[in-house]
């Protein structure tokens, strides 16, 4: 099975990018390029909402890949991001040999291992699918132990299953792994990865996000809303906006007829932006200012 085939520089894949609508700048689009002409994990860092997934998801979309996400979480063991097999399943099958007067106890054990009982969770489906992206996404909400058996299938694009035996990649997925950096990351695993930091873009390049993935949206009212939200993301807020939520809030504004953003739209639709009560009622007695010119 060949490799598939990569944009041939980071300015061909920052324009591949562009066209599924994410906006690369040079560093972002070198280190990702890299990235795939190394063969080497991406590891993402940054704050929430700058882009890490989204940046996975495009990746996919340019390669023509299938994306597998792996969430990551508190308590995340090696068998939610391996393989289960399906034991109801299994049992069914067990119980319609027994009718059918099957006997043969190594028959039977074997029958039941078979791959069709064999639940694939995104590991194993990345390692098993050509072409794939997978996103191992939030692994800072991970532990050590997961962090070390994540690094050796990265290591070895390569996992064993007991009663099947090795499962290799013919080709290896591309990897992209994300972190908010609520704690940090193992140096081993790092060091596996090329390293990307991730910052909320400037004004001037989210005026040019929310006019590319909303071209409806009116040029003055992407312009208030870029400004808007970098001010927030100044403010003393529980969950400054990310870009996302920028893109909500121009979208939710263009539904309710708004053309620019004024007070009273802003305090309409500032469940867009938002997510927290506190930061709701700090922002309301300040919207004013906030979007003064």
């Amino acid at each position: 099975m060949s490799t598939p085939a990569y944009p041939e520089s980071p300015d061909a894949l920052a324009a591949a990018l562009r066209e599924t609508g994410y906006l690369a700048d040079d560093g972002l689009a070198t280190a990702a390029y890299l990235a795939l002409a190394m063969h080497r994990p991406l590891f993402c860092e940054g704050e929430p909402g700058t882009g890490k997934t989204a940046l996975a998801q495009a990746l996919a979309q340019v390669l023509g890949a299938e994306l597998i996400r792996l969430q990551c979480h508190d308590g995340i063991d090696s068998s939610q991001a391996l393989y289960d097999w399906d034991f109801p399943r299994q049992l069914l099958h067990l119980r319609t040999m027994e009718a059918a007067g099957s006997f043969d106890a190594t028959a039977v054990e074997a029958s039941l291992y078979d791959d069709r009982f064999l639940l694939a969770r995104p590991i194993l489906r990345a390692l098993r699918t050509s072409p794939s992206v997978l996103l191992v996404d939030e692994i800072d909400r991970a532990d050590d132990e997961f962090e070390a058996f994540l690094l050796e299938v990265l290591s070895e694009h390569a996992v064993t299953i007991p009663e099947l035996g090795e499962v290799r990649a013919a080709v290896p997925p591309v990897v992209v792994l994300t972190s908010n950096r609520t704690r940090e990351v193992h140096d081993a695993l790092k060091r596996r990865c090329l390293y990307l930091w991730l910052d909320h873009p400037d004004v001037a390049r989210e005026i040019e996000i929310l006019r590319s993935r909303l071209p409806g949206v009116p040029e003055r009212l992407a312009q208030q809303v870029a400004q808007a939200a970098h001010r927030l993301r100044q403010t003393d807020l529980i969950k400054p906006p990310g870009v996302a939520e920028s893109l909500d809030w121009a979208r939710a504004l263009q539904l309710v007829g708004a053309r620019s953003l004024d007070v009273d739209s802003a305090a309409r639709t500032l469940g867009a932006v938002l997510k927290y009560r506190e930061d709701a009622d700090r922002v309301k007695d300040r919207l004013e200012s906030l979007l003064a010119s």
